[in-house]
């Protein structure tokens, strides 16, 4: 089955009671049992439920995985993948992360003995080389958030596994979504999602994801989404699978107008610095056209003038284009990281990378490209 096909019917089947094309919306708590512990395959949601199960099988297809699981939002479900942990294991994790997942690293877990090294992933010897016997967990994000670096996903899992194939390779895929990118298939453990972003598609609601091929793996995620209970609940999982249903379609207009707009910015007397894994100057871009089908609809710019000043007048010009956290709707938005998504990094760790004052993050919409170019330009001005 073709991906434009999987993302419609992927783990998909007909409700069996009244032959419903679409899930029902189980709005349960808990389920009938004929006798104790005989039951229909659901016992209590945080468990199962069945519109959540199908939005799971949902989410394991379109990233060619046996197992998904959907969490009440993006940080639980990496709060699951490091639970498979114990104190004194260390995760090696690019150095450009998305601020709520350093947070949780740094300020959570490293207080319960994990250990996180922080590296550049646009070379794959800068993982290798601080691979140690603690090592239990490679954190990559790609493209990344902010600074859209690309780490290469085969290559760098390649290259650990022959150190030690225990280690496990976890790849957030929030950025390109399986419909330009499926790191399963190119050697990863774990798959990622903070399905708020383009899995669900309508910013109206909060969800997170993860998909694995291993059995194994997939009973030992099971049991801490179970014990855990960071759940998806039965609305949200509905309007997920809706959403899946339109990604491929979505994606591509996301594409087509994020290559426009980083080729407008590239060009403009305004602004200074363009980022992009689509524009042949980027530094990873053979990377990115290896692993990738296309290159997304996330851009991040620098204006020529690096002031605060500066950023905060385009930032609060737009009109098309909204400020606000979160990215991946229908709806174009805009974000400065440095004071929104990013703001927990300390500041001498975000300058360190280069998520400074002047740098603007763009989720480019499924809008009309001449109305959100226009919106630049006159922002701009």
């Amino acid at each position: 089955m073709k991906f434009n096909t999987k993302t419609i019917h992927g783990g998909q089947k007909h409700e069996e009671a009244t032959g419903s094309v679409m899930p029902p919306i189980f709005q349960t708590s808990t389920y009938a049992q004929s006798s104790p512990g005989v039951h229909k395959g659901y016992e209590y949601s945080r468990a199962a439920n069945p519109t959540r199960t199908a939005l799971e099988n949902a989410f394991a297809s379109i990233e060619n995985g046996s197992h998904g699981f959907a969490f009440s939002s993006g940080l639980s479900a990496i709060d699951c993948v490091l639970r498979l942990l114990e104190p004194g294991d260390e995760v090696i994790a690019g150095d450009d992360l998305y601020g709520g997942t350093y947070r949780m690293f740094t300020r959570l877990f490293g207080k319960y003995g994990l250990k996180f090294k922080f590296v550049d992933m646009n070379n794959v010897e800068n993982v290798t080389n601080v691979v140690s016997e603690s090592t239990k967990l490679i954190w990559l994000e790609t493209p990344t958030n902010p600074l859209m670096k690309v780490a290469d996903i085969a290559e760098i899992t390649k290259a650990v596994k022959d150190k030690n194939q225990n280690i496990l390779v976890t790849v957030d895929n929030t950025f390109a979504t399986p419909y330009l990118q499926r790191p399963l298939d190119l050697g990863a453990d774990i798959v990622m999602h903070s399905a708020t972003k383009y899995l669900g598609g309508h910013s109206d609601l909060v969800m997170g994801a993860l998909m694995v091929k291993d059995a194994k793996l997939a009973e030992e995620l099971h049991f801490i989404q179970f014990a855990g209970g960071a759940v998806a609940g039965p609305m949200d999982s509905f309007l997920a699978l809706r959403g899946v249903k339109t990604l491929h379609i979505r994606m591509q207009r996301h594409c087509e107008n994020g290559k426009a707009i980083a080729e407008y910015l590239l060009n403009h007397p305004k602004v200074g610095k363009v980022y992009y894994p689509g524009l042949e100057d980027h530094p990873n871009h053979d990377i990115a056209k290896k692993q990738m089908d296309d290159f997304g609809g996330m851009v991040s710019f620098r204006l020529k003038d690096e002031s605060k000043e500066a950023a905060f007048k385009f930032l609060e010009s737009t009109k098309v284009f909204t400020l606000a956290e979160s990215l991946g709707g229908v709806e174009s938005l805009v974000n400065h990281p440095s004071t929104m998504t990013h703001a927990s990094i300390p500041e001498p760790e975000r300058e360190k990378i280069g998520i400074t004052d002047s740098l603007i993050r763009l989720s480019v919409g499924i809008e009309d490209i001449e109305d959100l170019i226009s919106d630049i330009e006159q922002a701009l001005n």
